[in-house]
């Protein structure tokens, strides 16, 4: 037998699944209502008597409004649009607001057809079912966006119904109300206005003739301001003469700032006369951000990289000098600074131009921006870029080799002139550049001689032949320490026996000059004078065998016989 204590909570269980059965009825039945925008009236244009547009769908109200448009029946056009928020006191009025809208669709804006639904649900049948609205009814659609002043005004389709009425697609009360804002933003200036009419009748694809005649124009107008610039600075850098500094940064900015006239032309003239339409503006616009942004990013990075370069162009003598230690270090800090900074501007600019132009959407990358194959791409196309950049910097923070250092690479004396994002630019003693990969520069050693002490300990080595006297040669090498004037620290000099063979043996003559450069002279002048010196005290031909110092070739003749020998 149940206790009362089951049974009540049988009951209490049973009530609250009644309850729970009653108000998923309450909400299927709310669900089967259409889901609209419930208004107290619906200001709608045009004329009763004239042929009804499709109001029951998205699709329908963009099709109906547009043929309508093209057709100029700007009374049954005027039926899509919800005026009850626009002070229109005729019917004139609420046309001509209608005529506007189309021309912004028309000339300002890309409809994607395939996302219209073609239900009065406006449910979306072609999502994925991982997107959230995959199923769900909508009420507001946006067609698309358009920049106004300092905001971003949509252009939204909303399914209203009075009451008692039938639900229908209108273009939505506040598009409406902004309508005259954004035409006088996005339709067309006062010259396109005054052109004759057959010039403004559309000639193929959205292009109406009088644009088919502009383009070439403003194309035409902006290369002649272009190449006015590029005249303009070429005379300049001709009238700076010997002012280095000038010369060099119009030499810097003489294409950038080329690029920047035209493109600045470009657009200036499509602002102020020429406003084209659709799908061309739509292409140009971006284009068009480009341009300028990469005209300003050259002119901006080419001034920086030639004040950089004057700055640091004294190797004559100046960041080379072995006091100058300071400026070396500082000089490379600069650089490292510098591609620090150019690869700020770069993203920068990037940056830019994805918010400004919205070019995912605008060029239709953003399907694969979505599947993240753009990201993939680029990082493994930086990859090894990104890689050098690192490496560079890293050179000039950790100071292993610094602009104006001596440094022995590959087998050769050199002077680190320029550390840039991938390579490095070294001068070898005899004029000639050497452009080393920043890869391989840091993943290979090589001997930096001005690091901390510039002076350097210079080395001749000579074959001598066995018999000679080393001694009798310590003397002229006194002599060489006493007088030259680029040996330092005399005392550590040394002469020494090295190496021995059949032939010769090795004498090493060592002595430190006060910087590379220096011990440079100084070794080949050691070279010279102790040749001389072996070379007088060697012994002439008719007194062989002794003394030797110059190695002689031996031969042994086994052609002679004994008895020639001994005879």
């Amino acid at each position: 037998m149940a206790s009362p204590i089951r049974i009540f909570a049988l009951l209490v269980a049973l009530c609250f699944s009644g309850l729970a059965a009653a108000q998923s009825d309450r909400d299927v039945a709310r669900a089967s209502e259409p889901f609209v925008y419930q208004v107290d009236t619906v200001a709608m244009g045009g004329s009763v008597e004239a042929d009804r547009l499709d109001l029951g769908t998205p699709m329908g109200l963009v099709e109906s409004f547009m043929a309508a448009g093209e057709a100029r029946e700007w009374g049954r056009a005027a039926e899509a649009l919800d005026y009850a928020r626009v002070d229109a006191p005729d019917g004139q009025s609420r046309e001509a607001i209608a005529a506007k809208l189309y021309d912004l669709m028309h000339r300002s804006l890309t409809v994607d057809w395939t996302a219209l639904p073609d239900r009065p649900d406006a449910v979306d049948t072609q999502t994925s079912s991982k997107d959230p609205m995959s199923g769900t009814a909508r009420r507001s659609i946006t067609l698309a966006t358009l920049a106004l002043d300092d905001r971003t005004v949509p252009i939204r389709l909303a399914r209203v119904q009075m009451p008692g009425g039938e639900p229908v697609w209108m273009f939505s009360r506040q598009t409406v109300a902004n309508v005259p804002a954004l035409y006088s933003r996005y339709g067309p200036t006062a010259f396109e206005q005054a052109l004759p009419a057959p010039l403004r009748k559309q000639a193929f694809w959205t292009l109406a003739w009088w644009e088919v005649i502009a383009l070439p124009l403003i194309l035409l107008i902006a290369a002649l301001a272009a190449a006015l610039t590029y005249l303009a600075i070429k005379r300049w850098r001709d009238a700076a003469g010997d002012d280095g500094k000038l010369v060099g940064v119009l030499q810097a900015i003489h294409l950038p700032a080329t690029l920047l006239a035209f493109a600045g032309t470009f657009a200036i003239v499509r602002e102020s006369f020429f406003r084209l339409s659709g799908p061309v503006k739509d292409l140009l616009d971006p284009l068009q951000l480009i341009l300028v942004l990469a005209a300003a990013l050259g002119i901006a990075l080419s001034v920086i990289e030639a004040m950089f370069e004057f700055a640091t162009d004294r190797r004559t003598d100046k960041l080379e000098a072995p006091e100058n230690n300071d400026d070396r270090s500082f000089y490379t800090r600069m650089s490292a600074v510098r591609r620090i900074v150019t690869a700020l501007l770069l993203v920068a600019a990037i940056g830019i131009l994805l918010v400004a132009s919205d070019i995912s959407t605008t060029l239709g990358f953003s399907i694969i921006a979505s599947a993240g194959l753009v990201g993939l791409v680029l990082v493994f196309a930086a990859r090894k870029v990104l890689g050098d950049i690192m490496a560079s910097v890293q050179i000039a923070f950790a100071q292993t080799a610094r602009i104006g250092d001596a440094i022995y690479y590959d087998g050769q004396w050199c002077y680190v002139e320029k550390i840039g994002f991938t390579h490095l630019r070294l001068r070898t003693w005899d004029e000639r550049r050497v452009i080393a990969p920043v890869s391989t520069f840091t993943s290979e050693s090589f001997e930096n001689w001005t690091k901390r002490d510039p002076s350097l300990m210079m080395h001749v080595e000579l074959e001598l032949d066995n018999r000679a006297d080393v001694e009798a040669l310590r003397k002229p090498f006194a002599d060489f320490l006493e007088q030259d004037p680029d040996v330092i620290d005399a005392e550590e000099a040394k002469c020494q026996v090295v190496g021995q063979n059949a032939r010769a043996m090795v004498v090493r003559f060592m002595a430190r000059a006060q910087d590379p450069k220096a011990g440079w002279n100084m070794h080949c002048r050691l070279r010279e004078h102790m040749l001389a010196s072996a070379s007088r005290l060697d012994a002439a031909a008719g007194h062989e065998p002794a003394p030797a110092y110059i190695p002689r070739e031996r031969e042994v003749r086994m052609d002679v016989s004994r008895g020639e020998e001994a005879g």
